[in-house]
């Protein structure tokens, strides 16, 4: 159990640390399942659980800006069965948790191509964009049909749509230019890159904002991740020197 005096040390963490936005890859549902002899489903029902605890973490604590990566442009090789799983999964998660999020002031958006979900998924994330759009808390952004080079590609098309346009030059376009047709404008710069599972490996994820995160890569399967897992990859995050390239 954390203990109030944890508490308060860990919202000053983020404070003297200037943390302000994490991202994480959420691996090991399948594997948490395996090896306890359970259908790869509970694996990801288990991730959600895990998820929904440390959203709330990071709004008690003063985070400004999460990011996760739920589902990939790549998940859909995944079974038919999985697939449809995790689709109905987000469903029921979001529709439980919203009003509770709405309450806590946490301002929620999913970052990839929503257009390829079903119509009652579609329709609530519309409707969760909405209702949150105003909320000053956590900023939480949920990755779903997500590639980090598929959104630059759609960033790239933008641009040449505004040259064509005559909007600006090619000469004229800048790293604002392309920061403001990315998923994530108007974020706080990433931080800390958190990847569970212990692979060391960015797969396709946040490919652009990540430039100059901070990397943290535990064993931890993703179901396993709790607040004191959390709160060690911020204690590591806090040693580091921050060069950004120099």
């Amino acid at each position: 159990m954390i203990t109030t005096e944890a508490n308060t040390r860990f919202t000053e963490l983020i404070t003297s640390s200037g943390l302000q936005h994490v991202a994480i890859i959420m691996d090991g549902n399948r594997r948490w399942a395996k090896q306890r002899h359970l259908p790869t489903l509970m694996g990801h029902k288990k991730g959600v659980d895990a998820l929904r605890t440390l959203v709330r973490f990071g709004s008690d604590h003063g985070l400004k800006a999460l990011t996760v990566y739920a589902f990939s442009t790549e998940n859909w090789r995944r079974s038919t069965e999985e697939v449809g799983y995790l689709l109905r999964l987000f469903v029921e998660a979001l529709s439980k948790e919203l009003a509770e999020l709405h309450r806590n002031n946490v301002q929620i958006r999913f970052i990839g191509d929503i257009s390829a979900f079903p119509r009652d998924l579609y329709n609530l994330i519309q409707s969760a964009h909405e209702q949150t759009a105003n909320n000053t808390g956590l900023k939480f952004q949920i990755a779903a049909n997500y590639g980090g080079r598929h959104e630059l590609t759609q960033a790239m098309r933008q641009l040449a749509q505004d040259v064509q346009q005559g909007l600006l030059s090619p000469a004229e376009i800048t790293e604002a230019h392309i920061e403001a047709k990315l998923y994530t404008q108007g974020l706080p710069e990433l931080d800390l890159l958190i990847r569970t599972g212990g692979d060391s490996r960015i797969s396709n994820y946040l490919l652009w904002q990540s430039a100059y995160a901070e990397f943290y890569v535990t064993d931890l399967l993703w179901p396993d991740f709790s607040p004191q897992a959390f709160e060690r990859a911020v204690e590591v995050f806090a040693q580091r020197e921050r060069r950004y390239g120099q």
